[in-house]
């Protein structure tokens, strides 16, 4: 029987599975989820936003994000306010501590990079990097909040 190699995007999604679960732990002492993290940052570019606009810079669903922005709300990282023009629509921003936990999650995605340099070198880092980000925005993603060929670090 002929054994079969792995389809090439089953390495990328394990390799992704590996530095998300590195993250998840990371990020745990701080008290957040790596999607939320990403929320915070986009909240941050973004400035203030509706739950609505914040589920399409994401590809998410409106109840997903309901999910992750009441978490987040709960943890007075992000406040909800009424937009005064469109009553049915909130509008979403960070608060102090929103902003003032955001230093800390860049510090664990700095470290995550540097654990990405340390584990295949700079040169190829630099390459993955490139590569990934080619990938995504053919893809059709985007850095939410933010202009797609001008990421910030994962």
């Amino acid at each position: 029987m002929k054994k079969r190699q792995p389809a090439q995007f089953h390495l990328l999604l394990h390799s992704g599975h590996l530095i998300e679960d590195r993250l998840r732990i990371r990020l745990a002492a701080l008290g957040v989820q790596p999607r939320q993290a990403r929320v915070l940052d986009a909240l941050e570019r973004m400035g203030e936003t509706s739950q609505a606009e914040l589920a399409q810079e994401f590809n998410l669903t409106a109840a997903s994000v309901s999910t992750m922005t009441a978490r987040l709300l709960k943890a007075g990282l992000i406040d909800r306010q009424i937009d005064e023009e469109e009553l049915r629509k909130n509008v979403l921003t960070l608060t102090k501590k929103g902003h003032a936990l955001l230093d800390a999650i860049h510090a664990e995605w700095h470290a995550i990079d540097a654990e990405i340099i340390a584990a295949i070198g700079e040169r190829d880092a630099a390459s993955l990097k490139r590569l990934t980000l080619k990938l995504r925005n053919k893809l059709g993603g985007k850095t939410p909040g933010g202009d797609p060929t001008k990421p910030k670090p994962f």
